[in-house]
């Protein structure tokens, strides 16, 4: 069992989506996680667009920290007039630094969790 599980939200989702959506609710502010990373996390390292889909569809409704989540090469994946400036504003708010084409130093940025720790 990986070590972000949440047992509340497993009634209400499949499990790999409850897993994803814990994972997404424990990074901190201040750092990013790629997709990649929150679908190793969740159970399944190769599911990383079952991820954007998770974010895509439940970010509003469980309050998520959707902007916290990046591509694999350390950017903003949403394109310009759909959710980049929103998602760059977010980041630079905790601290976050962006360039301007929306990379992230994920060295500086990245979240490195504990993986024997729960959130």
């Amino acid at each position: 069992m990986p070590a972000y599980h949440d047992p509340d939200s497993e009634s209400k989702y499949a499990p790999f989506t409850a897993r994803a959506v814990a994972v997404i609710r424990s990074i901190p502010r201040g750092k990013v996680a790629t997709y990649a990373l929150v679908a190793t996390l969740s159970g399944s390292p190769l599911a990383a667009r079952q991820v954007v889909r998770i974010l895509h569809t439940l970010s509003r409704a469980e309050k998520l920290p959707w902007h916290r989540v990046i591509n694999s090469r350390g950017a903003i994946a949403l394109h310009k007039g759909a959710g980049f400036e929103e998602q760059k504003k977010l980041l630079k708010a905790e601290g976050v630094k962006v360039g301007p084409a929306g990379q992230v130093r994920l060295d500086k940025h990245g979240w490195k969790p504990r993986l024997d720790a729960a959130p």
